[in-house]
Formats: structure tokens, sequence, C-alpha cells
């Protein structure tokens, strides 16, 4: 089974420790660096809003979509694509790994990376490639985790949560939440979906505006 640890915002070290090493939560760099990260869209205005920001800070960033929402908005999807973004596979249906049988799990990926290849043969003719894989709520057990390295994923977490979906936190909170906690090579998680948009909208701006007043970088994975 996974582990029950309800994640602080900061992931500790610790957590990091009790892992397999190849989970990969953060990137250590000499340099001022941050990967900023969006979960569980594309969601109509709220995604749209968030690339908008992006390119007017020339900024990339890694999506982790959810194949779903993929297959109803699709020409999201391709937006995140056109404009050089990293896309991550979060499962069709958005599934707690904790929760479902291991066959179950792995063909709901499959059936994520599917819609995500249908989608992108629409623009192109090369087979695209989505290797990257995040867990929906963090949580995923071990054989399914080694399941999805067989077949080429590499499982990304994440360092610094906002914490934008919770209803209890203030969008100033969110916001705090990441200025706070955020250490260079860190990967940072927010969501392009409805129940964030609102933490997210306000949170997002000031976020980039103090790390890049701060000489830092936003890369994407």
């Amino acid at each position: 089974m996974g582990l029950f640890i309800p994640l602080p915002i900061r992931v500790p070290s610790f957590i990091k420790w009790m892992h397999p090493s190849w989970y990969v939560w953060d990137q250590p760099s000499q340099e001022k660096v941050i990967y900023l990260t969006f979960d569980d869209g594309p969601i109509p205005e709220v995604t749209e809003w968030v690339l908008h920001l992006l390119k007017e800070r020339d900024i990339k960033a890694t999506f982790f979509c959810i194949g779903d929402n993929i297959r109803k908005h699709p020409h999201i999807f391709e937006l995140i694509r056109t404009d050089g973004h990293a896309i991550g596979n979060h499962t069709q249906h958005h599934l707690k790994g904790w929760k479902h049988k291991q066959k179950r799990y792995i063909q709901d990926v499959a059936l994520a990376e599917t819609t995500m290849t249908r989608v992108a043969m629409l623009e192109e003719k090369q087979l695209p490639n989505f290797p990257l894989f995040r867990p929906p709520y963090g949580k995923i057990k071990r054989n399914q985790a080694k399941e999805l390295r067989k077949k080429g994923y590499e499982i990304i977490m994440y360092r610094t949560v906002a914490y934008d979906w919770e209803a209890s936190v203030t969008p100033e909170q969110c916001y705090r939440n990441v200025i706070k906690n955020t250490r260079s090579g860190d990967l940072v998680v927010f969501h392009d979906s409805v129940k964030a948009s609102k933490n997210m909208m306000y949170a997002l701006p000031k976020v980039l505006d103090y790390f890049l007043e701060k000489g830092y970088r936003c890369k994407a994975l």
C-alpha cells in the first residue's frame, strides 16, 4: 500500500526518503530555478488564463492533464502543446491509486495516453511521446508505480503544494504558502481547475513576480 501521510505545504525530506529514489520531487540545482506544474486541466477559461499569463512572462511549465478533460476540450490541450509546455499524464478519470487495483489503474493511465496521442496526432504525423506521470492526489501504490516505470514513465511528485483547491485557504494564504516554502530546484504544484481557480488566479501572478524579481527562472520538466 501507499503511505498514509497527509502532505504538508513543503514535503519534508523524510517523505522523499521513504519512497523509491526514482520518484521525482525536485531537481536540485545551484541555479535559481523552480519548476511550475499544473494538475487537472485542461479546463475552459482557467487553463487558457494560465497559458496567457505564462506567455506574457515568457515562462514554460508542465501540465499534468486528465484524459477525459482532453477529450472534452482538445483545442485547449493543443494550446498547451503549441505554446511549448511540457505535458504529463494524470490518468483518464483522476483515479486515486490507493483505492484501485493495479490492473484498473494501469488501464486508466493507458486510456489517458491514448486520448492524448489521438488528439496530438490530429496536428502532426510523428507519434508524440508523453513520458511524465503524476498520480492524482499524490497517492499511488508501489506496485502501480513499478509497472508504470516498466512502461517508460517517470513518476513526478512535487515539493511545494499551493493548496489552491482548499476552500479554507484564502488567496493570500495560497500565495504565501508558495513563496515561504519554495526553494531552488523545487517542483511546485498548482491546479488549473474550477475548484482551485479563485486562489490560483490570485496567487500565481504574485508568485511569478516574486520569484522573477529575485532572479529565478521558471522551467518545464
